[in-house]
């Protein structure tokens, strides 16, 4: 039997520990062997937590351990371009958390690092594997609503971004945190770029430079729409997907049950209680016809069961990193249109006006 992939964790932080410790945990094929971070207090949670784990302070001396063989970064949003380049110049496979990095030339960085040096470079979007998100995209494809004419989704909470979250040096903007996974989703479901973007902000907490409240308008070539709004400061939220297209028309409310588990430990199955379930109203047959669709069951285990295919049997990366620069490019534009206020025209090639 092969042995198990040795994995380095750089960061033990929330999304390090409670989203990709947890997961790679429960991969047959990986082993948790090494786990870097500057505090003391997590490095002997990280030894609690998998016994016989080496802790390191940096990335630099984690790398010196050789049955690291796949680095995960799960960091700060500025340093994941920084450490995913050291990492694959080093020759380790690297999966960065989402996001992939600030700007698109960072993502280019990344992406030719790994070319050179022949190493496997994916980013944890997970949310690709939400329940909610995997029953949209089938009723989509299956072409219950036609071609699609307005999409609104959004994040709708109350409370202050903390910790390095509130400061918008080292991730980016609220845009660049959930709505990485929002913006990853769009582009799936349109299959392209769009042609151009809108977006506006609003700055409620003088506290912190992090926006309480951000918006993108995505215009695509056959003149959809897609509205992403994230949210900090709303004690009543609105459907997380509202779906228009020719033929009908989608609602759903609340988000993929599977981080709560994630974070209290239980990890298992994790199933949308009916009552949020999608509402549709289409045409079949010549029918008007209203459902209420089961949601399909999300499985984030999926990301790193790939990953294991990948470096094991040479699948085929679910996420490529190819992929996920044109979110970056979307976000680094977004960046620009709200802080100039005025619509950003984006290339083919990623690049904006």
């Amino acid at each position: 039997m092969q042995q198990p992939i040795g994995v380095g964790i750089v960061g033990y932080g929330r999304a390090g520990r409670w989203f990709h410790a947890q997961l790679i945990a429960r991969e047959p094929r990986f082993k948790i062997a090494a786990v870097a971070t500057r505090s003391e207090e997590r490095q002997k949670q990280a030894q609690s937590d998998y016994p016989g784990v080496a802790v390191y302070s940096t990335l630099e001396q984690m790398l010196a351990n050789r049955e690291v063989q796949l680095v995960v970064i799960a960091t700060p949003h500025d340093t994941h371009a920084e450490l995913a380049v050291k990492a694959a110049e080093a020759g380790r496979h690297v999966v960065v958390d989402k996001v992939m990095c600030l700007t698109v030339s960072e993502a280019d960085r990344m992406i030719r690092a790994a070319r050179e040096n022949k190493v496997l470079l994916s980013v944890f979007h997970n949310r690709r594997w939400d329940g909610d998100f995997l029953t949209i995209r089938k009723v989509v494809e299956a072409g219950l609503l036609g071609r699609l004419r307005v999409a609104e989704v959004g994040i709708w909470g109350y409370g202050p971004s903390r910790g390095w979250r509130a400061e918008r040096s080292k991730m980016g903007g609220l845009l660049f945190d959930w709505g990485a996974h929002l913006v990853d989703q769009a582009l799936l479901l349109q299959g392209e770029l769009p042609v151009c973007l809108k977006a506006s902000s609003q700055f409620d907490r003088p506290e912190i430079d992090v926006e309480t409240f951000a918006r993108c308008e995505l215009t695509f070539s056959d003149g959809a729409l897609y509205l992403i709004e994230v949210c900090k400061i709303a004690r009543i939220g609105k459907p997380h997907w509202f779906l228009v297209g020719e033929k009908g028309a989608l609602v759903k409310y609340g988000v993929d049950p599977q981080e709560p588990l994630l974070l209290s430990g239980k990890f298992g199955e994790a199933k949308d209680p009916p009552e949020a379930y999608a509402r549709i109203s289409t045409e079949l047959d010549g029918i008007e016809v209203e459902m209420r669709l089961e949601t399909v069951p999300g499985d984030w285990l999926s990301f790193y069961r790939n990953i294991a295919d990948a470096l094991t049997e040479g699948a085929e990366l679910a996420v490529k990193p190819e992929e996920i620069r044109r979110v970056v490019a979307v976000l680094e534009g977004s960046a620009k249109s709200a802080a100039e206020g005025r619509v950003v025209q984006l290339q083919s090639d990623g690049t904006y006006d």
